[in-house]
């Protein structure tokens, strides 16, 4: 049922992101060429900023799904419903903070950026970007909470399907319509409230939730133990356009202009991981720790596989992927190799940890691993600021890729010894034979030649050179190597498909 159950998160998710990717690539060129790179920075950094008022709700996302695991398990009904109210009651306090904290941004931030822009359109930018924060807060985050731990991702992502369609559809309408780039975000932000919404109607009709009778007084401890992982996640997702912010919009823009591909790749990747630690939680909740150890190996070899090809394939095609995707840009220089290289290494450091920070964070072992969420969020915020003066956009990158392998060296050794019990070089070995697979693949593709012509179809002609070529490697690599792996990976499969 556990593989099922993931099998659909995984598809489901997969389709979300494929819809996201296309969508998130019309949109932000469409605002570069319509209102300028300036506008498209402005845009980002105010997100990044507004971002920013989630560490007021101290990781308590994490904590409640850990809380919700074991009652979910046992379906205890009296005690979820207890979880859910208090994690209500929780986010509608931080909703009001939200208000708060969304009025000091208006009579701060315009002045922050230097008078770039008019006070009032910057501040309607402001208010119009932070709705559907709001919104989240104040109706969905518990009920979003509840369907990722019960392993139904699958809910969120239909949803969030439709609205991002129906948001792409509207934005390209209004851009050719010229309206302001204020109508634009406003209309966006009304559709993506519409999800927060239908998750709340959701989870209450199917799984019949009242809180006539709950305990009112119930509380979620361990909630500041969760502290130090949200901020040093916060700090990760936002720091560098923060600092970036203080030097140049421009530079905003361009940072913005990676991370969207990058957040492509991401979210594909990360749809391999969507509900599984869900399914790893439920194994430690009834203590099936052989059977955890066995299916985390599996899945540990295929996620890796899965994260090798694509990351490499990023590393190699960004940068000539931006050429082309800004080839009619004239008011700032996408193209930045270096910078290209450096924050796909982040990245791919950052998405190697997650099935272990997955692991850790299904135990509730906060506690235990906080001092490194505050080692890994203080170093990427020092080494920023000073790098950033120094090297610019390059700066922020470095900054980023020291403090994610900190980290990353962390969850690895803290899920080896503690949840997983197993030695730390089991992981190690697996690491070293994915540089090799990679340093490979990209000497290899250096024998490829260049784009000749700067267009998609060029691009899309390498790409699919590269894939083939690096998808060649790892996967002959890895069926080479992880012959065990590979046979339960395919039970499983068979397993999954009997039962469908």
């Amino acid at each position: 049922m556990r593989s099922k159950k993931a099998l659909k998160n995984i598809i489901s998710n997969l389709l979300l992101q494929a819809t996201v990717i296309v969508c998130n690539f019309i949109i932000p060129i469409l605002v570069i060429k319509k209102f300028g790179s300036n506008v498209n920075g402005l845009v980002s950094s105010i997100l990044q900023f507004l971002a920013y008022i989630t560490l007021l709700d101290s990781g308590v996302g994490a904590v409640v799904k850990s809380y919700l695991y074991k009652p979910i398990a046992n379906k205890n009904k009296e005690e979820i419903q207890n979880i859910i109210y208090a994690s209500n009651r929780f986010f509608k306090i931080l909703a009001s903070i939200f208000i708060a904290y969304i009025i000091v941004l208006c009579f701060v931030y315009p002045n922050f950026i230097n008078n770039t822009f008019d006070t009032w359109f910057t501040v309607s930018l402001i208010l119009i970007l932070s709705l559907s924060t709001f919104f989240e807060y104040f109706f969905g985050m518990s009920y979003k909470l509840f369907l990722q731990t019960d392993q139904k991702t699958y809910i969120i992502s239909n949803i969030q399907i439709v609205v991002t369609i129906l948001n792409a559809i509207l934005t390209v309408i209004l851009i050719n319509l010229n309206c302001s780039i204020q109508i634009v975000k406003l209309v966006a932000a009304l559709v993506f409230i519409v999800r927060p919404i239908i998750q709340n109607l959701y989870v209450k009709k199917k799984y019949h939730l009242t809180f006539e009778n709950v305990d009112k007084k119930y509380k979620i401890d361990k909630k500041w133990d969760g502290l130090a992982q949200h901020i040093a996640y916060i700090i990760h997702n936002n720091t560098d356009t923060v600092v970036l912010s203080f030097f140049s919009l421009i530079q905003v823009s361009i940072y913005s202009v990676y991370m969207l591909v990058l957040k492509g790749v991401k979210n594909i990747t990360n749809s391999f991981i969507s509900g599984v630690d869900s399914s790893f939680g439920d194994m430690m909740a009834k203590n099936e720790i052989d059977h955890l150890n066995k299916s985390f190996k599996t899945y540990e070899v295929f996620y890796f596989t899965i994260i090798t090809i694509f990351f490499t394939c990023t590393y190699i095609l960004i940068t000539p992927f931006v050429t082309v995707y800004t080839r009619n840009v004239t008011d700032a220089n996408y193209v930045q190799p270096l910078f290209g290289y450096l924050i796909v290494l982040s990245e791919f450091i950052y998405e190697i940890r997650l099935p272990y920070s997955g692991l850790v964070s299904a135990a509730g072992h906060f506690k235990e691993t906080r001092k490194g969420a505050w080692v890994e969020a203080l170093s990427n915020i020092i080494l920023s600021v000073i790098l950033v003066y120094r090297f610019g956009i390059v700066g922020v990158a470095v900054g980023t890729i020291v403090a994610m392998t900190i980290r990353t060296i962390e969850f690895v050794y803290h899920s080896s010894k503690y949840l997983l019990k197993r030695s730390i070089m089991v992981s190690v070995r697996m690491f070293l034979i994915m540089l090799i697979e990679f340093v490979s693949s990209v000497l290899i593709c250096k024998f490829l030649p260049d784009l000749t012509d700067i267009s998609y179809i060029a691009w899309f002609i390498k790409a699919i050179m590269v894939f083939g070529i690096t998808a060649i490697i790892v996967l002959g690599v890895n069926i080479c190597i992880f012959n065990k792996e590979r046979e339960n990976l395919k039970l499983m499969v068979k397993k999954i498909i009997k039962k469908a």
